[in-house]
């Protein structure tokens, strides 16, 4: 049994010292001032929230709306939080600053 909670211990320390990594990908359609929106919101929000955990990867559906299969995106803009898992999806601007950071579980983080 002490084996085990030594192992727990260790990862907890682990996890505290490497704090996890946001991978986001932003789905938009153009230069919009909705998308245009989505982006400027959500950079504040990895800033003020996440201090450098983050890396964010803007798709336009306008050159590339292949890309829209893979992560099923029907609406934009759209941002998919890949990592970590598990995978989630928001619509809209963004500008709902508590909806975006419960739909991105960093309620626990705050």
């Amino acid at each position: 049994m002490r084996t085990s909670n030594k192992r727990t211990q260790a990862r907890l320390i682990a996890a505290k010292q490497k704090p996890e990594t946001f991978k986001l990908r932003l789905y938009v359609a153009g230069q919009t001032a909705k998308s245009v929106r989505a982006f400027g919101n959500l950079k504040v929000i990895c800033d003020t929230h996440l201090k450098g955990r983050y890396q964010i990867e803007v798709i336009d559906l306008l050159e590339h709306p292949e890309l829209a299969r893979g992560d099923q995106i029907v609406a934009v803009p759209t941002l998919v939080i890949d990592l970590p898992e598990p995978v989630r999806k928001i619509i809209g601007d963004l500008s709902n600053t508590d909806r975006v950071l419960v739909g991105m579980a960093l309620q626990r983080l705050i």
